[in-house]
Order: structure tokens, then sequence, then C-alpha cells
């Protein structure tokens, strides 16, 4: 198992490490995934695979197997989950004084589990605020636990703003009778989906106490809301939990992209990790609720656009507890043995 907490330093700018390829070398290899595959994803199923194709090339790979046919028979959160891997993936590039070229989806007809081709080209070293999203990599949780009321300062949350706009998508928060009514339509579908057999069966094999690596332990699914007012996801685990007090006033926050295809989920992707990692620099916690997306009918997709765009995810920020990590698979569990460079 990748111990996530452990992903190497990045290298001097004046280093001879910072001056070769990203992909030129074993260590250069585990590392640049290391970082990739510290990312969220939904259940944590790491839907991801990666293959080196030279010493300036990855390609990152939908791993099909892992898609959650019940809730993501689109593949709209497995691409998400695949596009907070490639950001981290673009910010470890960065870290050698690479820039990231990316060219998304480059041959959907023929392999469309092809999510991204990344080449590293000659760039700049990294500044101050790369660095800081690097180095908090490790220590960002998703926090399924109670916030204690704190409000974002209003610079801390245009930060946040500043991030996911840097990707290419608009985050806005859903304040008063607004943020009451998404909660409800959070709750609704959570019941929705709690009714189906093939969903609970679903999540009792993400939440299987025997898997190791990957799915989500039961340390990570927090307690149930004692008032139950927040829709807090149960994991299939009901009563079963402990209740405890969250906060009254949640801070909700709304991520959109113009579209709502593959593209944008991988858009939307990079634009939460970003956000993510934003929070975490400001010592801001943050849970994801997805339940109202996840009973989005596909064929009525193009219809759900409002000002903004499409909906990609709603998150939950506020100041809590540290949350524990949760299990990774190692570099060699999701890079082709093949393509390891040698040497």
């Amino acid at each position: 198992m990748t111990d996530i907490d452990a992903i190497p330093a990045p290298p001097d700018a004046g280093s001879r490490a910072a001056q070769e390829l990203p992909f030129a070398t074993p260590g250069g290899v585990s590392r640049m995934v290391n970082a990739a595959v510290a990312a969220p994803s939904v259940h944590n199923t790491q839907p991801w695979r990666f293959r080196r194709v030279d010493d300036a090339t990855m390609e990152l790979y939908a791993d099909l197997d892992r898609l959650l046919a019940v809730t993501d028979p689109m593949g709209r959160g497995l691409g998400i989950s695949c596009g907070a891997a490639l950001f981290n993936l673009r910010l470890a590039i960065r870290m050698t004084g690479h820039e990231a070229r990316v060219k998304a989806l480059p041959d959907p007809a023929r392999r469309p589990d092809l999510l991204a081709t990344v080449h590293a080209a000659p760039g700049d070293p990294p500044d101050q605020d790369e660095r800081l999203l690097y180095d908090m990599i490790p220590h960002r949780r998703t926090n399924r636990f109670p916030f204690d009321g704190r409000r974002l300062p209003r610079d801390v949350f245009v930060d946040l703003v500043h991030a996911a706009y840097a990707e290419g998508a608009t985050l806005v928060l859903v304040k008063g009778r607004t943020a009451r009514r998404v909660l409800d339509m959070v709750g609704a579908a959570e019941g929705t989906l709690a009714a189906e057999n093939s969903y609970r069966a679903e999540l009792a094999c993400w939440t299987d106490p025997g898997r190791r690596f990957d799915g989500v332990p039961g340390h990570a699914v927090g307690p149930r809301p004692r008032n139950g007012e927040l829709p807090m996801r149960d994991f299939g685990l009901g009563g079963a939990r402990p209740s405890a007090d969250f906060e009254v006033d949640p801070q909700i926050g709304a991520l959109f992209t113009r579209g709502d295809g593959p593209l944008d989920w991988l858009r939307a992707g990079q634009a939460l990790q970003r956000v993510l990692l934003a929070a975490t620099a400001h010592g801001v916690a943050a849970s994801m609720f997805s339940q109202p997306l996840d009973l989005r009918p596909a064929q009525h997709r193009g219809d759900q656009a409002g000002p903004l765009g499409h909906v990609q995810m709603l998150a939950r920020f506020g100041y809590g507890s540290p949350a524990r990590r949760v299990p990774r698979r190692s570099v060699f569990e999701v890079l082709d043995p093949v393509e390891v460079p040698r040497g």
C-alpha cells in the first residue's frame, strides 16, 4: 500500500532530478504516479491506470473495471476522479521545471478509456503557489465528520473560486434558502438510492472491511447527524453509526462546467482537486455530495444547464478535526509494469 503521507519531496529547481525528464527513471515515475493516485475518487474506487510512453510522456486511462455501474453508469464520477488524478500529475510534473501539456481524449473513437496524454515540455521552475499546492497533496482528506460552524473568511472562499476558475470551472457559494433546497435534494436522492438493492450491494462492495488498498474504510465514513438535517451518505450502515451534532448552517459550494460530457468531467475533476488543495492550504476541510447528480438521467443532461452551466459536484466546507487517510493502491498496481524504465 502506498503511504501517501510520505510522497517524496519535489526536487530543488537546480538539482539534477529537476532537470531530467519526469519519467526518465524509476524514481521519477514513482514520484509522479504517487502524487497522481493521492487524488480523491468516488467511493475511493481509484478508477485510473497509467502507461509510460517515453521519458517525457505518460498516458492516463480509465479503469473501467472500477466503474460504479449503479450510481455512475455514464462514467461522470469516474471522469471527475481521473481529472483529479490528472491535476496532481500535472502539478508533480511542474515540480521538475517542466510544463505539462495535456491532450484530453486523444482517440475517443478507438480508445475511449484513454482519457489524456500528458507530455512534459521545457518550462520555468515552479512558483511558490504551485509548490504550496503540491505540498498539500498528501494532506488533503475527505472529511465526513462534524465541522465547528465557523464561517470561511471571504478572502479564503475567493481563493477557492479563483482555483476553480484557473481550471475552466465556476465555484459558487450556495446560501440561505437555496442551500436548504440543495440539501433537501441531496437527502431525497440519498433516500431514493438507499431504497435500491443494487445500490446497497454496490456500496457494500466498496465498504467491505476486507478491502485493504481501496474503498471506504469504517474510520472514514463519519458519524450520523443527530438532527438528521445534513444528508451525509451513510454507506449502507444506517443506524449502526454513532450519532453526532453537525454544523447547523453548512457552507455549500457548487462546482459548474459549461458542458456536461467526458471532457467537462475531466475539467471538473481538475478544478475540484485544485479547489481542495487550496482549501487544505487554508486549513479548510471538505466533503462532497453527488447523490442528486448520480440520479440525473443521461438523456436529460442537455436540458439541465443553467446560467453557469452544469453542476458537477457539491462540496461542504468548514473547519473540523483532522480526518485520517484512506488506503491507496501502490504504483505498481496502477502502472503498466512493462513500461517502467530501467536503470
